[in-house]
């Protein structure tokens, strides 16, 4: 992974879907793509794309777990990145709350 840009961390959080992926997953810490799905209302292709692109840069990380691919804020982005990530999960935190609310109601994961 190459050292993350401050052009490539405000590129990936521009994206409305992005910056709204990354603050549930300060907000959970990780999340499944059912959840995330559940919590956008979006299709989870286009999910998947996303976390895609979020991934590549180097914001996420991903563990398997059978079926299920789970994501997290990896914990090598850079202090500064994080500290604009940690802003702006402030400024919209019971917004972010209320998404993970609705993930959690809507996406039943198998007990492992």
């Amino acid at each position: 992974m190459s050292s993350l840009s401050a052009l490539q961390l405000f590129k990936n959080l521009s994206d409305d879907t992005r910056l709204t992926i990354v603050l549930l997953l300060k907000h959970a810490n990780e999340l499944c793509v059912c959840e995330l799905t559940a919590a956008l209302e979006l299709s989870q292709p286009k999910i998947s794309r996303h976390l895609a692109m979020l991934r590549e840069s180097g914001l996420l990380q991903d563990r398997r777990s059978g079926k299920w691919i789970h994501y997290r804020l990896s914990p090598h982005i850079p202090a500064w990145a994080a500290a604009i990530i940690d802003s702006a999960y402030l400024s919209q935190q019971s917004a972010i709350a209320a998404l993970a609310l609705r993930a959690a109601q809507n996406c039943a994961l198998p007990v492992a």
